[in-house]
């Protein structure tokens, strides 16, 4: 005949007794008291009734205790002051390019400002050497008019004189005159040539003086161009660090 599995309560009831007398209630403890029973069977039925007897264990206080709450806010507080450290550097690092953006701004202005009025005198002075020249255009015109004029002169004479000479040939004196006049009007000619070949000179002078006038203008405006650029460039970053603060 086929043995009867022990049942719950049985194996409940040993596992009470047991407990009781101080002892553990153990797999083999059971079998021992019951004198039968499947190990296997007896283990299932004894953790029904550990799962029915155990108590739930009080949960843990949640109240932290004050130590621990003034360490973790000194450790809060620690925390917060090393984090911002990186973020107050970085504030004080952008102020102080912002100041130095400032200073190279205001330099570069003093600069643009210094370059314009070298440029106003520049121009002052081209439109002065302009001036120059066309003074001197109008004096070579006028020595080119007398010129002629005296040459005219000088031929008329000449001519003059030749018809003088032919009609009262023999007369040494009168001769020894229109020799003296002839003189008077070459010496006449070459004092305009000279005036003439000084203004020209003066012309030469005052022209290439207006070409490096203009060169200098060039160079000064090509200058100014490159100041306002680097400026320009100044203020964009200004701009940034100011949008980033």
């Amino acid at each position: 005949m086929a043995r009867q599995e022990v049942t719950y309560e049985e194996v409940a009831a040993a596992a009470i007794s047991l407990q009781e007398d101080g002892t553990r209630a153990s797999i083999d403890a059971v079998r021992a008291a019951l004198g039968t029973g499947s190990p296997n069977v007896i283990h299932q039925h004894l953790i029904e009734w550990r799962a029915s007897e155990a108590t739930p264990p009080a949960p843990p206080s949640a109240e932290i205790p004050p130590s621990v709450a003034s360490a973790l806010g000194n450790w809060a507080q620690q925390f917060a002051h090393e984090a911002g450290a990186g973020v107050r550097e970085a504030l004080a690092q952008s102020e102080s390019d912002m100041a130095d953006l400032l200073a190279s701004s205001q330099q570069l202005e003093a600069e643009r400002n210094e370059l314009r009025s070298q440029l106003t005198g520049m121009t002052i002075a081209r439109d002065q050497a302009l001036a120059t020249v066309t003074e001197r255009d109008e004096d070579i015109q006028r020595l080119t008019v007398e010129l002629r004029n005296a040459r005219l002169v000088a031929t008329e004479a000449l001519v003059g004189k030749a018809k003088d000479q032919l009609a009262i040939e023999g007369k040494n004196e009168q001769l020894v005159d229109l020799r003296a006049q002839i003189e008077r009007n070459v010496a006449s000619q070459a004092s305009v040539s000279d005036a003439r070949l000084t203004a020209e000179m003066e012309l030469i002078g005052a022209v290439t003086a207006r070409d490096n006038f203009e060169a200098e203008i060039k160079e000064l405006r090509a200058r100014f161009d490159a100041s306002n650029a680097e400026r320009s460039a100044l203020r964009a970053e200004l701009e940034v660090l100011r949008a980033r603060q």
